[in-house]
């Protein structure tokens, strides 16, 4: 990053909070009229609840939703999120706050950014990103919607840098900074989610809007010498037709050899990009890995990556709007990213809270350079408590070993698989398959020759509940074709739950390695890592059954094949100390 300072002059607002609410534009989120308030008879109960989890991120009560920019400054790690402060369902968005010294313990800080302004956010405040400018100065940018519910772009800053938890923060006031108008052609219902902004080597900064043209998804660019005057750049960085609209746009370089982070503003020749985009029609986050010329200000996609929901995800399962930040402390890119409920609008009022965030996950580009792998954080090993460790054995096919002496609804467990035999595969026909839905057609249930095998979690004494988590293997044009499933077919005899079973191909062979998956399990979600992070899908699941010490665990085998478990390592996790 170059060294160029900038002067920014702020004079401090006073922030009335109004709890209007706005329509629904292009959002896609549903307005609860009457859910707005938490009846306060539940609010003595709900950290005893069963489906709290006890080291994911959430507030004691109400609605989350949106990760909004994490950054680490003075050593303090600070995370903002979309919140209504007034009932479990969404409306009334403000920027909630909190801060940590190592991404797992938090302490809650006071709202960071409410309705005030008129022209600019008196109808919400929403998603954005924090920038760090020269001499080490964060500010936000985000998405305000106006009086005319129109939705414009706004720029914040602390009112005390020397304040390392940044408890205050003041906004421009000649806010909004950019915005629709009859010229620019901008659709100002479609028009939201500011990037992290990055410095060109003109040393002019860059940011990105997510927008869309009809079913045209847009990264739309902006451009600024001083970082409050902002002009609209002659083309979108880029765009790609059928996708849709585009929220919480993240871009950013990633090293083409070894997995340190790199600033946003970083450029070199061993350095690709990756442009995320979240699909507000699916609810899907996806990426590419391309280049970027900063002098025509173009980002192009690698060879063979595909736009849209079939194309590379960062999660395939409950996983949406997330975002990435250069974690200066430890050299490292982050990403954080929202899961949400799969229970009804009423289960989660009565619940009185919706929403948490995933664990914080470590990124960085694999070496093929076609695809990045994510890893929690090693930060949260220390929650790691009583461990149980299997030697290698095999698993029979038709079978299940239960793992005992870890507490099962809240666990890390992670084993290695090998299988020796792999002349008898089911073999895939068609050219393409959706992953998805041959995990739903081919769920745990249904033996296979080589699969499923993998982990029963939250799984009820008589089996009639369990989320399973397992591989299975094919033969698809005379290679091996490895499939993960997150099966949540028998999650729970609640019938009003979400109980969708996800899939992702996972590209490894399992002729030449082992194959490794590891579960994050927090009495209400499952985190899965297949391949070494190749591929992650989350489960958010509420059984009946399977509740706080009825709950078990198994490594199964449903497949006619034996396969190797060359190693197992679980422990109970700790409760983290969370707002």
């Amino acid at each position: 990053m170059a060294n160029t300072s900038i002067s920014l002059s702020f004079l401090f607002v006073s922030a009335l909070f109004l709890g209007h609410q706005v329509l629904e534009l292009e959002a896609s989120h549903h307005i609860f009229e009457t859910y707005q308030t938490t009846p306060k008879v539940l609010h003595k109960a709900l950290v005893n609840q069963a489906y709290r989890t006890g080291y994911h991120f959430q507030p004691p009560k109400h609605w989350i939703n949106d990760p909004n920019g994490p950054m680490v400054y003075k050593g303090i790690y600070h995370l903002f999120y979309q919140y209504n402060p007034k009932g479990a369902v969404w409306g009334n968005i403000v920027w909630a706050h909190s801060t940590s010294r190592d991404l797992v313990n938090w302490t809650a800080q006071k709202q960071a950014i409410f309705p005030s302004q008129q022209q600019a956010d008196i109808n919400e405040c929403w998603s954005g990103s924090a920038t760090i400018l020269p001499g080490g100065k964060p500010v936000i940018l985000y998405t305000g919607v106006d009086s005319q519910e129109q939705q414009v772009q706004n720029l914040a800053m602390p009112k005390n840098l020397s304040d390392p938890h940044l408890t205050e923060w003041i906004k421009y006031p000649k806010n909004p900074l950019m915005k629709a108008t009859p010229t620019n052609k901008i659709n100002g219902s479609a028009f939201r989610d500011p990037t992290t902004a990055w410095q060109g080597p003109d040393n002019v900064w860059r940011v990105l809007i997510g927008s869309r043209v009809n079913k045209r998804g847009l990264a739309i660019l902006y451009k600024s010498k001083d970082f409050k005057h902002w002009k609209l750049g002659e083309k979108p960085l880029h765009s790609a037709e059928g996708t849709g609209m585009w929220e919480c746009p993240d871009f950013f370089p990633v090293k083409t050899n070894g997995n340190e982070g790199l600033d946003t503003s970083a450029r070199g020749e061993n350095v690709k990009y990756v442009l995320k985009n979240s699909l507000d029609d699916t609810k899907h986050d996806y990426y590419t890995v391309g280049t970027y010329d900063s002098v025509k200000d173009k980002y192009i996609p690698g060879k063979g990556m595909i736009e849209g929901d079939s194309g590379l995800r960062y999660d395939y399962g409950k996983f949406y709007a997330s975002k990435t930040f250069f974690d200066s402390e430890k050299q490292r890119r982050v990403l954080w990213g929202w899961i949400n409920e799969s229970s009804s609008v009423e289960d989660d009022v009565q619940k009185g809270w919706s929403g948490v965030q995933a664990i914080p996950r470590h990124i960085w580009l694999d070496k093929s350079g076609k695809q990045l792998l994510q890893w929690p954080i090693k930060e949260i090993e220390k929650l790691r408590g009583n461990q149980v460790k299997w030697p290698s054995r095999i698993l029979e096919g038709a079978s299940q070993l239960e793992v005992v002496g870890v507490t099962a609804g809240q666990a890390d467990i992670e084993v290695g698989f090998e299988i020796n035999d792999l002349k008898n595969l089911e073999v895939l026909k068609e050219k393409q398959y959706d992953p998805q839905l041959l995990c739903s057609k081919n769920s745990a249930s249904e033996k296979g020759e080589v699969g499923p095998f993998g982990f029963l979690t939250f799984a009820s004494n008589d089996l009639r509940e369990y989320t399973a988590v397992f591989y299975r293997i094919y033969k698809h044009q005379n290679k091996h074709k490895v499939l993960l499933c997150s099966d949540q077919s028998r999650s729970s005899l609640n019938k009003h739950n979400d109980k969708t079973t996800y899939g992702a191909f996972v590209d490894v062979d399992p002729a030449n390695e082992q194959l490794s998956l590891r579960s994050l399990i927090d009495r209400s979600i499952v985190e899965s890592f297949g391949g070494k992070g190749k591929a992650v899908i989350t489960s958010r699941v509420y059984p009946t059954l399977a509740v706080d010490d009825q709950i078990k665990l198994f490594v199964f085998n449903n497949g006619t094949s034996k396969v190797k478990i060359s190693y197992l390592n679980a422990w109970s996790m700790n409760k983290a100390q969370i707002n």
